[in-house]
């Protein structure tokens, strides 16, 4: 019984990541998938920043180069702009 239980939360904890993945959005680097430029000079683990307006809200995402040199969108923020 204890194997089996510990079998379902691996299976949970494994497959968590996927789950809560940000998808990117127009105006994200990677909405139409994968730049077709490789981002040969910055070191893997790097972040890159974009900043972006969608509709009318101002987003800001960081993503990290991984070891393929693609890049993983892990947050984005909603930017609060001050009232005119």
């Amino acid at each position: 019984m204890k194997t089996l239980l510990a079998g379902v939360a691996a299976t949970l904890l494994l497959g968590a990541p996927a789950a809560f993945a940000i998808e990117p959005i127009p105006g994200s680097i990677t909405y139409h998938g994968q730049p077709r430029t490789k981002l040969k000079k910055a070191p893997v683990g790097s972040p890159v920043y974009n900043d972006f307006f969608s509709g009318t809200e101002q987003y800001h995402e960081t993503y990290i180069i991984q070891p393929d040199r693609t890049l993983k969108l892990v947050d984005r923020q909603i930017v609060s702009l001050p009232n005119d």
